[in-house]
């Protein structure tokens, strides 16, 4: 984990940084991109977008990787987004199948990464 959350230095920029603790440990991060922002040109520019989940394998199944895509969707919210996007791949099995729970829905294919098929997945946010 400590190589995924090293990259999430190159995100700062605009992006918002979540980072997920308890009791002094880090459980994982999440970089938050609000509306407007630039990003990939497979994404709508006018939404929000939750870029790069990580959590500690250690500390899976505690609940992280739910908060912080919470607290990703607070942050849309905060922002009067009426959806929040992301993309993702059949490859991440338990952030996938956690994304669909949560609500978010397939929406379109992305461009390919190193030859593994992504798709766009969006929430619509209540109003």
């Amino acid at each position: 984990m400590s190589a995924a959350l090293a990259q999430m230095s190159a995100l700062q920029g605009n992006n918002e940084i979540i980072v997920g603790e308890a009791d002094g440990t880090v459980l994982g991060a999440v970089a938050y991109v609000p509306p407007g922002y630039a990003k990939a040109a497979h994404f709508d520019q006018a939404w929000p977008i939750i870029r790069m989940l990580v959590v500690d394998p250690a500390c899976r199944g505690r609940g992280a990787g739910r908060a912080l895509t919470e607290e990703c969707i607070a942050r849309a919210s905060r922002d009067r987004s009426p959806v929040i996007a992301l993309h993702t791949s059949p490859i991440m099995t338990v952030a996938l199948p956690m994304y669909l729970r949560m609500g978010f829905a397939r929406l379109r294919d992305a461009p390919t990464n190193h030859g593994v098929p992504y798709a766009i997945y969006l929430k619509r946010l209540a109003s």
